[in-house]
């Protein structure tokens, strides 16, 4: 089993409109909503792989059940804690000329014993899970050691874990090193305090994390796929050309793909190739973390692996 803790959940809303501007009205041609925050994207990605997956985290208030409906509408199992604040809404806006643009709402705090409740509950879930997500940002009332203390703890027991969030979060969570961590080249720069200007010097830097400790590092690297650091080399995964449709959520998709190998003990070029094909199959599709699984079989022959050291 995988479970994924999302501490800042939130309803998706994706606007598709013909034009947008500022100071001016814009008329919605459809709108959809989803169960959002990186970490239930990665749960709709797994479940969709096939696996059994369990989402934890904070949700509140009427938004917050909303959230919870719209992942029972996945099948999706949920073991939150409820917050006294309500879930925050973020808004994707999606233009005709193929520009995106998001509003992301921060996130109502949490109390400290709300924190306390969902590590008592993580206690449980941890032992019960084979691989653990933590994505995302977290709402105020949460300390920015926070996911350092949860990898730490997951570690101890035994289980792999995958962190994929940024900033402090992510400088921190590094330290207790997590079993796969998914940065892009600003957040290498970040935590390396270096300048990143192509792929050799990604390479490198995502070499010296891995050295450290953790065990596989991913680097995106949008339509081209993802290197892959590990004991094993490096690695390139090129997916075939497509035309996307929304690539909000492919990063998420990516993440979940790599729980499932994980969880699957796949090898790791067979791990790299099924997730740069979930990822690119999420682009087909315009609802965020979310793929059809005849577009990710199709995709899948043509992703190009290429061991470069």
């Amino acid at each position: 089993m995988i479970t994924t803790i999302t501490l800042n959940t939130a309803i998706d809303k994706a606007y598709v409109v013909k034009d947008f501007a500022k100071d001016s009205v814009t008329r919605v041609q459809t709108c959809t909503n989803t169960a959002g925050g990186k970490g239930l994207n990665v749960s709709k990605v797994i479940k969709l792989c096939g696996e059994d997956i369990i989402a934890t985290g904070f949700v509140g208030g009427h938004a917050g059940a909303y959230v919870e409906d719209l992942l029972k509408e996945h099948a999706i199992l949920t073991d939150f804690v409820h917050t006294q604040s309500e879930t925050r809404s973020c808004i994707n806006i999606l233009a005709s000329d193929g520009t995106s643009t998001e509003f992301l709402e921060p996130g109502a705090p949490v109390t400290s014993d709300e924190v306390n409740q969902l590590v008592q509950k993580l206690n449980d879930l941890i032992n019960k899970s084979d691989v653990i997500t933590i994505s995302g940002s977290v709402p105020k009332g949460v300390e920015n050691t926070f996911y350092a203390h949860l990898v730490t703890t997951i570690k101890e027991k035994g289980k792999q874990v995958i962190l994929d969030t940024s900033g402090e979060l992510l400088k921190n969570g590094i330290k207790a090193c997590p079993t796969l961590i998914k940065p892009n080249s600003e957040e290498l720069e970040a935590l390396l305090g270096i300048s990143i200007h192509n792929q050799e010097e990604v390479i490198e830097a995502a070499k010296k994390l891995h050295e450290t400790g953790i065990e596989y590092v991913v680097v995106s690297l949008g339509g081209d796929g993802a290197l892959l650091i590990c004991k094993e080399g490096v690695f390139h995964g090129k997916p075939p050309k497509i035309t996307p449709v929304n690539t909000v959520g492919c990063g998420d998709s990516m993440v979940g793909a790599f729980a499932v190998s994980l969880a699957r003990k796949l090898p790791i070029e067979e791990a790299l190739r099924y997730s740069v094909a979930v990822s690119a199959a999420n682009a087909l599709t315009m609802a965020t973390g979310s793929f059809e699984l005849n577009d990710m079989r199709k995709l899948l022959p043509d992703v190009i692996v290429n061991r470069l050291s």
